[in-house]
């Protein structure tokens, strides 16, 4: 699904209706493990957020040594820069005798609405640790720390936390990352297909107790509110349904797995956000999760009027 393979072809897999009139419609492509994947699903795409906690297990097989193991719950996050993830934030730094200064990722402000409105409110600007990627940034920086290596160049694909990602990526995705670029957060991110992604999830999820893999799904799975926060969907849903490892991405990406059950990967072809949980919802119910009803409403005049729902 790279640039040269994006096409017309994919599948429609979520339709946006309007006072009972379908307005648009959303393609997509869909891996299924354990059920029937649409789309093209072989080719590669960047998941963006959603290789958080790959990048976490590559961290940890170089060597990081978190002070909490909860940290690799915030580590693999997107979180929303609520005062408990800005408080692990400078947690995670301190004890790696850092500051916030060694942040390389972009001043921005909370994702979270109202945290946003809140921070405004109290003359607050964008910083580095607000951003929601600064916990992944702040592991890399303690597993630099850890290894003595350089911290200027933390983001370089060369650095060796970065090679060490790189190679963890490819080992748990079963196939070689296909291009590296650089992430919103100014990180590389690497691509490879749906089918790798998925693949992996199910990796972090059915290695035994106690390896990497499990040390990541375990505490992202306990602490889901450090994933993301209030609200999110990432947050909700791992807090609603045992066993469930999940992780959004931007440009519409989602990936999910349960022990035993299987794993979904998808990418929304528009990189529409509003389509990816219902389409996401709608493979695990078929995979037989048990997953709760959340509702992506249209409105009109402030007012329900509409819903994006799955189809096939």
């Amino acid at each position: 699904m790279g640039a040269a393979s994006v096409s017309a072809a994919s599948p429609v897999v979520a339709e946006v209706t309007r006072s009972g009139f379908v307005e648009s419609v959303h393609r997509g492509s869909v891996a299924v493990l354990g059920g029937e994947s649409r789309g093209d699903v072989a080719s590669p795409v960047f998941p963006r957020s959603s290789n958080k906690p790959l990048q976490t297990v590559g961290m940890l097989r170089a060597g990081l040594a978190p002070r909490d193991e909860s940290d690799l719950a915030l580590i693999s996050g997107s979180h929303y820069g609520e005062a408990l993830h800005v408080r692990r934030v400078r947690e995670i730094l301190e004890a790696a005798g850092l500051k916030p200064a060694a942040l390389r990722c972009p001043a921005s402000l909370p994702l979270s609405a109202q945290v946003r409105d809140d921070w405004l409110r109290r003359q607050g600007g964008p910083e580095p640790i607000l951003m929601n990627c600064s916990g992944k940034h702040a592991g890399m920086l303690a597993t630099c720390v850890s290894n003595g290596w350089p911290l200027e160049s933390y983001l370089d694909p060369a650095h060796p936390v970065q090679r060490a990602i790189t190679e963890a990526i490819a080992d748990l995705a079963g196939e070689p990352v296909a291009a590296i670029g650089v992430d919103g957060c100014g990180a590389p991110v690497h691509a490879f297909s749906l089918t790798g992604l998925a693949r992996a999830f199910t990796r972090l999820v059915e290695t035994g107790p106690g390896t990497h893999e499990r040390r990541v799904a375990d505490e992202m799975r306990a602490h889901p509110e450090l994933v993301q926060g209030t609200g999110g969907d990432d947050t909700v849903l791992m807090g609603a349904v045992p066993g469930l490892l999940m992780k959004g991405g931007a440009e519409g990406v989602v990936v999910a797995a349960v022990s035993g059950v299987g794993a979904v990967a998808l990418k929304i072809e528009d990189g529409g956000q509003r389509a990816r949980t219902p389409v996401l919802l709608d493979e695990l119910r078929r995979l037989g999760v048990e997953v709760p009803v959340l509702e992506e409403l249209i409105l009109g005049g402030g007012e329900p009027v509409g819903v994006v729902r799955a189809v096939r």
